[in-house]
């Protein structure tokens, strides 16, 4: 892993270039920590990374990495200046389904960063939803003057094909990300399932209590251990523990900060049930069975892609609807559990080869900006 050579790396004098990362990080969102972990991995030895960070001495101490606070106007320029490039490092950044701010956030660090001369890298993006006019301007203006792009799902490719943006689309990067046992794991009673759900309007009360009958009654017939894994603490934790107290069977929150520890818990469960994306990436990459509870394209885009089961929150979606009943949605579980397939060594092996040229492109350009 890069952080454990990241200061002989610096004190050899190996480092030629700097490289500013900015993304969605330290935020205590697990997905957006896992893109910036595998970002750093498949960084050159010879960069060093400055990262853009809600929390700049957590992610200094937890990477080995110069951190910044990341909406500080003033050491950003300074940050800059003496940069050679701009990565914007993964995840849906350029949406506007949250909030209008973050196409014009990141889409303002790339232009600003191209006005002040430096390469710039839109890495593993995901594209969209942009519903506004300023959100699609801003996003085309700035990918279209990047030197390179990538994304990691169809929905994202048509933006670039709609924009005419060149770019490259391949598997989010996370497929790639080396993973971490979790101490203590394989001591819990087996078999394991994983569960990671994240507030949204559209999971209501009344369907998040559903969604408990389902698990409890779930988990009475397949004498599963339930771990709940809250991806983003801050927002998920409240969920999990609803849900904690109602199971009858063993049950665990695992609340990990460290990304790498949180993609090799999926080493150990039998199948997981998600609304997180990289929930579902990990679960693919380390081999487990998943049913997908899309509330966004990008789950849905993955879900098409690993032709996963599962169902789709927004009531207005054509796909799979939310069953009427907490019993359909334990039989289309129980279904998964006893029926259900893995994705294939070979499959997950393509998709990790292929989520790779993530870091080829990186190589390219940079290589590129130190000449």
């Amino acid at each position: 892993m890069r952080i454990a050579n990241c200061d002989q790396r610096v004190n050899s004098g190996q480092v030629s270039m700097r490289a500013v990362l900015c993304g969605y990080y330290g935020l205590g969102n697990g997905g957006d920590e896992a893109l910036l972990a595998t970002l750093l991995q498949m960084l050159p030895p010879t960069v060093t990374p400055v990262v853009l960070s809600g929390n700049p001495v957590e992610t200094a101490q937890r990477y080995g990495v110069e951190a910044l606070p990341r909406k500080a106007i003033g050491p950003i320029m300074q940050a800059l200046r003496g940069a050679n490039v701009l990565i914007l490092g993964g995840g849906s950044l350029l949406q506007d389904a949250t909030s209008r701010q973050n196409p014009i956030y990141y889409a303002g660090l790339l232009v600003l960063a191209q006005w002040l001369g430096l390469k710039t890298i839109a890495w593993g993006q995901g594209i969209g939803p942009l519903n506004h006019r300023l959100s699609r301007g801003v996003g085309h203006y700035a990918l279209s003057h990047c030197n390179a792009v990538s994304v990691r799902d169809s929905g994202s490719a048509a933006w670039l094909a709609r924009w005419q943006v060149p770019g490259m689309q391949a598997p989010d990067p996370v497929w790639a990300l080396e993973a971490v046992s979790v101490e203590g794991l394989w001591e819990l009673p087996a078999p394991r399932v994983a569960v990671a759900l994240r507030p949204h309007p559209w999971l209501t009360t009344a369907r998040l209590e559903q969604f408990t009958q389902a698990l409890v009654s779930f988990q009475k017939a397949t004498q599963t251990c339930v771990l709940l894994v809250p991806f983003q603490p801050s927002k998920d934790l409240a969920i999990a523990e609803y849900i904690q107290p109602r199971l009858s069977g063993p049950s665990r929150i695992y609340a990990l900060s460290d990304p790498r520890q949180l993609k090799g818990l999926f080493r150990g469960v039998e199948m997981t049930i998600a609304m997180r994306l990289h929930a579902l990436i990990m679960a693919a990459a380390e081999g487990c069975r998943s049913f997908g509870l899309s509330y966004d394209p990008k789950v849905s885009h993955l879900m098409t892609d690993l032709d996963l089961p599962g169902v789709d929150l927004n009531p207005q979606s054509s796909g799979p609807r939310w069953p009427d009943s907490p019993e359909q949605m334990t039989t289309a579980w129980l279904h998964v559990y006893a029926n259900g397939e893995s994705p294939s060594p070979d499959q997950i092996s393509s998709r990790i080869d292929r989520a790779r040229m993530h870091q080829d492109l990186l190589r390219d350009i940079l290589t590129s900006a130190r000449d």
